[in-house]
C-alpha cells in the first residue's frame, strides 16, 4: 500500500494545545532545533529501541524539521501537525523528495487509516501525560501489530532545564508524568543532551521563547557560555501482536 492511499481524506476537527513556541516564531524555532542534542544522544537511543526502515508516522511535526532524516532510512514518511502555516512550511521542506508526506490533522485525530505504520514517533509532544489518552490510543490505532510508539519528551527533573520548565509550570509534577507512562505500559529511558548555540544572541532569544520574562532572565543568568544540558526522557510501547485476554 502506497504512502498517500494510507491516508484518510476527511480530517475531523480535534482539540489542538497550541504550542506558543513554534507557532510563533518558526524561524528561531528552527535555528532551535539546530542547537538541540548536538552529540546525536537521542538518535543513538532511538536507533537501539526500533526499525526506522519501515513506514514512520511524525505526530506533532511541526515544520517537518525531522522528516528528512527519518526518509533516509524509512520506505515512507508521513508527518501530521495541526498548524497550517506550519503544515506549508513542512511541505516545502520536503518538496521534491518521493516517499515522504506532510498533512494537517492533530494527535487526538489521526488522519491515517489503522495499522498503517510500523513507528509512530511525537517528539515534545506528552509533557502533562494525564489527558493524553486521546493521542496513545490513535497511535496505537495507526500502528500495525508489533509496532512501537516512540515519546521524545523534555525531562522535568534534569536540571537546570527542568528547573525553569517546572518553574514557569509549578502545577507540573515530573514524578506524576513518570507514574502515568509507567501505568500505561511504557518503558521509560532518560537520556543527557547538550544544546549548542552559535551565538548568545540566538541563545537568549530561543530562552525567551521558552519561558516566561522573568524565568528567561534567569536562565540566561545561569548560562554563561553557548552550551546548555538539557535531559529528556524517552518513552516506549510496542503493540501486541497478538490477542490479550482481560
Amino acid at each position: 500500500m502506497g504512502l498517500m492511499s494510507r491516508i484518510v481524506t476527511s480530517l475531523r476537527a480535534g482539540s489542538v494545545l497550541p504550542s506558543p513556541n513554534i507557532w510563533h516564531w518558526p524561524d528561531l524555532y528552527e535555528a532551535e532545533n539546530r542547537a538541540q542534542d548536538v552529540d546525536g544522544s537521542i538518535w543513538s537511543l532511538l536507533d537501539s529501541l526500533c526499525p526506522w526502515n519501515g513506514d514512520v508516522l511524525d505526530i506533532g511535526c511541526g515544520d517537518g524539521f525531522h522528516l528528512p532524516r527519518f526518509a533516509e532510512r524509512a520506505r515512507s514518511v508521513l508527518g501530521v501537525e495541526p498548524h497550517p502555516p506550519l503544515v506549508e512550511r513542512a511541505v516545502t521542506r520536503i518538496a521534491g523528495r518521493t516517499g515522504v508526506a506532510a498533512v494537517l490533522g492533530s494527535a487526538q485525530d489521526l488522519p491515517v487509516a489503522d495499522g498503517s505504520f510500523d513507528v509512530a514517533h511525537a517528539r515534545t509532544a506528552y509533557f502533562f501525560g494525564p489527558g493524553c489518552e486521546q493521542g496513545l490510543r490513535e497511535a496505537d490505532r495507526a500502528l500495525r501489530p508489533g509496532g512501537t510508539l516512540v515519546i521524545v519528551d523534555l525531562d522535568g527533573l534534569y536540571a537546570p532545564y527542568g528547573r525553569w520548565l517546572r518553574a514557569d509550570l509549578p502545577t507540573y509534577d515530573p514524578v506524576e508524568v513518570d507514574r502515568f507512562f509507567e501505568i500505561e505500559g511504557f518503558t521509560r529511558y532518560r537520556v543527557s543532551t547538550t544544546w549548542r548555540f552559535a551565538d548568545r544572541k540566538t541563545l537568549e532569544a530561543v530562552l525567551r521563547i521558552e519561558f516566561s520574562q522573568p524565568v528567561a532572565a534567569r536562565a540566561i543568568a545561569e548560562t554563561p557560555g553557548l552550551e546548555i544540558p538539557v535531559g529528556y526522557r524517552v518513552l516506549t510501547r510496542r503493540k501486541p501482536t497478538g490477542l490479550i485476554l482481560r
